[in-house]
C-alpha cells in the first residue's frame, strides 16, 4: 500500500501466524505534520518504556528480526476517533437531551447512558472487526 503508517521494532515472539513486535516509541512519529493526530505524545506522557504488538506475519520475520510494520493509512485516526469523539459526543448529546427532559438530573442521567451506549456500541464494533485483515497492522519487510 502506498498510503501506509509504518514503524520499525524487532520480532519477540511468534505466535501462530502472527509476531510479537516490540517497538521503542507508540505512534508513527509523525505527531507535528499536517494529518498527525498526536497519539505519540499521549503515549509517551502516560507510559513509558517498549511497546510490544502482535502483527500478522506474511513474511515469515523470526525472533529477533528488524522489521517494518505497517498499517493502512486512516484506521489510527478512525480508531481514535471511534474511541475518544464517539464517547464524548454521546454523552454530549445524552446530557443535552436529558436537560430538555428533567433538568440537572436528567443532564447527568442522559450523559450517563450516552457513554455507556457509545462504549457498548465500540466494544460490539471491535469485535466485528478483529477479524479483518485491512485493519489488522502487518510486516512489510524484514531483515
Amino acid at each position: 500500500m502506498a498510503d501506509e503508517t509504518t514503524i520499525r521494532g524487532t520480532v519477540s515472539a511468534l505466535v501462530d501466524n502472527d509476531a510479537l513486535v516490540v517497538v521503542e516509541q507508540g505512534g508513527c512519529g509523525r505527531c507535528h505534520e499536517e494529518g498527525g493526530c498526536g497519539g505519540q505524545n499521549l503515549t509517551q506522557m502516560f507510559c513509558a518504556g517498549q511497546k510490544s504488538y502482535r502483527v500478522a506475519n506474511p513474511h515469515g520475520a523470526q525472533v529477533g528480526d528488524q522489521v517494518t510494520v505497517a498499517i493502512a493509512a486512516g484506521s489510527i485516526r478512525q480508531t481514535a476517533n471511534l474511541a475518544y469523539g464517539l464517547p464524548l459526543a454521546a454523552s454530549i448529546a445524552g446530557a443535552a437531551i436529558g436537560t430538555w427532559i428533567n433538568g440537572d438530573p436528567g443532564a447527568m442521567l442522559g450523559a450517563l447512558l450516552g457513554i455507556s451506549g457509545a462504549l457498548i456500541y465500540i466494544r460490539r464494533r471491535s469485535r466485528l472487526t478483529a477479524g479483518n485483515p485491512a485493519s489488522r497492522p502487518y510486516i512489510v519487510n524484514h531483515s
